[in-house]
């Protein structure tokens, strides 16, 4: 157990007794679980691809590393330290978002990784924490400080965001930074009238969406109506969930990461289904809970604006991602090419998400006056 003595004012010692330290422990829970999960998940997909057999564990297992390091570095960070932090990342992540559509790697008819010795990087996952944090920035600095450009360069951040996703194209990227940007929005005192107008605009671009985009018309076909279409993922998804039942067939002892070819990443919740069965998969989504409440929790006490409407747009991408992968799993959703946080294989996906989550561990601590911050 780790003892730091309440008289130590060197940058750990400060940072341990004012960093939300039960929310770093589930996360670092959720990464521990997710290593186990994909060393359960990838080595059928490895075979099925012609790799070594714990290729793609291995490569986890090395991102983990310095994923725990840049989320416990950013936690380290004061609220001014994470906005100037944002403000580069968005930067540098919306230059890499142009690069892709010139010289990225198409995957499945969509251009979002860019290759870097040897990885595979895609910047929508830097951009969308950024963002976060950006928007909340612009948003108080019209409300706290008068300023009357914050909320059309807020706005205008959003236009230039969902172009670049839609160029791509991630439509469900689209729709998801959409629901956090107007959640922030809500949060920060949305006119009623504007409230109806997103409203609106949102029923409208996916009626767009599907009228313009095939493939997001073929998810929404198929979500609707299986028949219509192949569903050959969802429905050995859900056999999977069936299989394990309440405590499942065993590690390394299910069938369905030899037939899904993204088990060990969008659907890497049906092949703990099925090996771990109900009663982890029940502690997994309680994590999860877990941390998006407590953060909550902790901003019923916060007093800066800034840090509430951060921390509220981090802990919305966080829970709206795991809550997606798994709604789609259980066919509760249509299906959406996303990770879920901390638990499936990622390169970018882990590192973006440790950069989030060390975001809102710095936002969160305990500040000491709980004056304003811009």
């Amino acid at each position: 157990m780790i003892v730091v003595p309440r008289t130590d004012t060197s940058l750990l010692g400060r940072w341990w007794w004012t960093v939300d330290r039960w929310s770093f422990g589930a996360l670092l829970l959720l990464a521990g679980l997710g290593a186990v999960m994909v060393m359960a998940a990838s080595p059928a997909v490895a075979e099925r691809i012609g790799l070594d057999s714990f290729f793609l564990a291995k490569r986890h297992l090395m991102m983990l590393v310095p994923a725990t390091f840049l989320m416990m570095a950013t936690s380290l960070l004061a609220p001014k330290g994470v906005r100037r932090l944002a403000v580069v990342v968005f930067v540098l992540a919306t230059i890499g978002m142009v690069t892709t559509l010139f010289v990225g790697d198409e995957i499945k008819g969509a251009r979002r990784w860019v290759g870097i010795a040897g990885f595979s990087l895609q910047p929508s996952e830097f951009i969308r924490p950024a963002f976060a944090v950006v928007t909340a920035w612009l948003l108080a600095l019209q409300r706290v400080n008068g300023v009357r450009w914050g909320d059309p360069a807020a706005i205008g951040l959003y236009a230039l965001v969902i172009g670049l996703l839609i160029l791509q194209p991630d439509f469900g990227m689209s729709v998801a930074v959409t629901g956090v940007w107007v959640a922030q929005y809500f949060v920060a005192g949305l006119p009623m009238i504007l409230v109806v107008g997103f409203a609106v605009a949102g029923v409208a671009g996916l009626g767009l969406g599907y009228t313009f985009l095939p493939h997001v018309q073929s998810r929404i076909d198929r979500f609707l109506d299986p028949a219509s279409g192949d569903s050959y993922q969802i429905d050995t998804a859900l056999s999977a969930f069936r299989h394990g039942g309440l405590w499942g067939t065993g590690p390394g002892e299910g069938v369905v990461k030899a037939l899904l070819p993204d088990a060990h990443a969008d659907f890497i919740f049906a092949v703990i289904g099925e090996e771990f069965g109900l009663v982890v998969c029940l502690l997994i989504v309680g994590l999860f809970a877990f941390v998006v409440l407590r953060g909550l929790a902790r901003l019923t006490e916060e007093n800066s604006l800034f840090v509430m409407l951060a921390a509220a747009g981090l802990l919305a991408q966080f829970g709206l991602q795991a809550l997606i992968n798994i709604g789609v799993a259980l066919h509760l959703l249509p299906t959406k090419g996303s990770t879920l946080p901390f638990i499936s294989y990622g390169g970018s996906s882990v590192l973006a998400l440790a950069l989030g989550m060390g975001m809102l561990l710095a936002l969160s601590r305990r500040q000491p006056g709980g004056k304003e911050v811009l």
